[in-house]
């Protein structure tokens, strides 16, 4: 359970230098070195789109995707689900944006089970 959780909580989210605050959107490094990610909107959803993951690293894999259901709550602050395809799992989330440093927090089991991850914005 705990690497789900710490897969929903990493592959969670990505941006260019220059975007305002609150944006979510772009390249994103996660901050273990692990991961990088590409945030981006599909449908009326984000997705988080693993774009390179560190060889070695158990459960992870390039071309998974979270998508995600947030909606921002105050500047640089999103609340929402987000829901994992490869393992048919769902999570409640809550995003951070300041400047060019993401937090994201994913939940599971109720809000029981959760882990907070931060990432860098990437060129």
């Amino acid at each position: 359970m705990k690497a789900i959780v710490k897969y929903a909580a990493c592959i969670v989210l990505a941006f260019a230098g220059s975007a305002s605050a609150a944006d979510i959107n772009g390249q994103w490094a996660r901050g273990d070195g692990n991961a990088k990610v590409k945030i981006a909107p599909c449908g009326s959803d984000i997705c988080a789109t693993n774009t390179w993951i560190k060889p070695g690293t158990p459960k992870e894999k390039t071309g998974d995707r979270l998508v995600m259901s947030i909606k921002p709550t105050s500047d640089g602050e999103y609340s929402g689900t987000a829901f994992d395809p490869q393992r048919d799992l769902t999570y409640k989330l809550t995003v951070s944006v300041k400047g060019d440093t993401m937090t994201t927090k994913g939940c599971v089991l109720a809000g029981i089970v959760c882990k907070g991850v931060d990432w860098s914005r990437i060129q």
